[in-house]
């Protein structure tokens, strides 16, 4: 009857769908505040770790110097072998004085600040006299320890003996003591490039 061949199918039209999309997880594309809690909580941090590792490192400085003061004003042996014979160990007590002086009232106003939990001074007054005191401290123990190095290399050169060895203690804790002021300059000179000027 019919011309068309029963047994074949109408023709199929394949439509291809176009590919879907994924959804992309949500992300917070909002940066992340820098001045939040999580900031303030660091910034707390850091300066009480630069205030204790300042008082710490003003402590050791103390240390050295005591030192540095008691072994030299004790060397005293006779005759030539006397440390105020001669003026660059002259110099250089003195400068361990001063430094023992620095160092301890810098020690006091920290352990009272702590203690109390009220500042003495004005924090930009404070780093200022912090900035200041350690590097003029620093130097002043440098110069002292190097003119006695001098004298002391001289009178090695005829021969060791108590006094030069005395002489050699004291000023290596000087030099240990210039060592730590230095680092406490440091963070002195970081505390103070961090203050707010107005």
């Amino acid at each position: 009857m019919s011309s068309v061949d029963e047994n074949s199918s109408p023709p199929k039209i394949q439509v291809q769908t176009p590919p879907m999309e994924t959804p992309a997880p949500e992300v917070n594309h909002q940066t992340p505040a820098t001045g939040g809690v999580a900031g303030i909580l660091r910034r707390w941090k850091r300066e009480d770790l630069l205030k204790k590792g300042s008082l710490g490192l003003r402590g050791i400085a103390l240390l050295f110097s005591l030192i540095s003061f008691v072994v030299m004003a004790s060397n005293k042996h006779g005759d030539w072998r006397e440390f105020d014979k001669y003026e660059e160990y002259r110099y250089f007590l003195a400068i361990s004085i001063l430094s023992i002086l620095y160092t301890g009232g810098q020690v006091f106003r920290q352990v009272q600040e702590f203690s109390t939990a009220k500042q003495l001074l004005q924090p930009r007054m404070a780093a200022m006299i912090d900035f200041i005191g350690d590097q003029i401290i620093a130097y002043l123990l440098i110069s002292s320890a190097s003119s006695a190095i001098s004298l002391t290399n001289n009178m090695r050169e005829g021969g060791d003996n108590i006094f030069t060895d005395t002489s050699s203690a004291a000023i290596s804790m000087s030099i240990f003591a210039f060592l730590c002021i230095a680092a406490s300059a440091l963070i002195s000179g970081y505390k103070l490039s961090t203050q707010p000027y107005i």
